[in-house]
């Protein structure tokens, strides 16, 4: 038996076969989990076509996470495919380059806003969206990137995954209730389409493999994808409000 034998997740993010969102995915079906992906607008087209390089093709319905009309009608979209949820993976986050790549004290509020309302606020509001499929003992997964530190050039989408950090916790905090665990990765620096568009992401992961006790790979998704996967599954029924880092030991380490 898989560790997800039986499951039912929704997973957002998945643009290529090169994102975290697309291996978590995988590797779901793999270990026996029934998967639908979320997409929209011209991006929709791209991540049918990857769907259908999953283990087993997995449908896909529209969800722009910072539209009201999409998130009220996603538990009917979903219902399509699956009767409920046990699992949601949050792999969604953008910034416009004019607030990254050293443009900090340059950043207006406008594509700050942005920022904030697609890679933090949408994490509260997919959880939302989806509380009526959730069922007890489910759990919501969401990505992010160490937000205790000032990163070179990440900027305005570093103070954004602080929020979201923040936003995680108050959501375990509400939905515990429910019996819905909440949780985050923070996964070490990946060549993704989402981190390449980081203006200077070099600058972030330079130094990386030296500095991790255990080494690191930017183009190995797969310890980050393992770690979501193992949030999904039933082996942490009492771990909520958690961050745990996939990164090679580097949040441990001083300078």
């Amino acid at each position: 038996m898989g560790l997800l034998e039986g499951k039912k997740l929704l997973v957002t993010g998945v643009l290529m076969d090169s994102s975290i969102a697309f291996h978590v995915a995988r590797l779901a079906q793999e270990e026996g989990a029934q998967v639908v992906l979320t997409s929209f607008g011209r991006q929709l087209r791209l991540t049918q076509t990857i769907a259908r390089r999953l283990p087993e093709p997995a449908p896909v319905v529209e969800l722009d996470a910072t539209s009201t009309e999409d998130l009220d009608a996603l538990a009917d979209r979903v219902r399509e495919h699956v009767d409920h949820l046990d699992g949601v993976v949050h792999s969604i986050g953008f910034a416009p380059q004019s607030v990254m790549g050293g443009n900090f004290l340059a950043g207006e509020w406008e594509d700050v806003s942005t920022a904030l309302h697609v890679s933090a606020y949408s994490l509260k509001a997919l959880a939302v969206a989806a509380r009526p499929l959730l069922t007890t003992g489910s759990s919501v997964v969401g990505l992010t990137f160490d937000a205790r530190y000032a990163w070179p050039v990440y900027d305005w989408m570093g103070v954004a995954k602080a929020a979201f950090e923040s936003t995680a916790r108050y959501l375990a905090r509400d939905l515990g209730p429910d019996g819905v665990r909440v949780n985050l990765v923070s996964a070490g620096p990946v060549r993704t389409t989402a981190a390449k568009s980081i203006p200077g992401f070099e600058a972030m992961e330079g130094g990386w493999p030296d500095r991790a006790p255990l080494g690191w790979d930017a183009h190995d998704p797969e310890p980050t994808a393992r770690a979501v996967a193992a949030l999904l599954s039933d082996w942490f029924p009492a771990t909520t409000g958690e961050i745990v880092h996939v990164d090679g030991g580097f949040h441990a380490m001083g300078q």
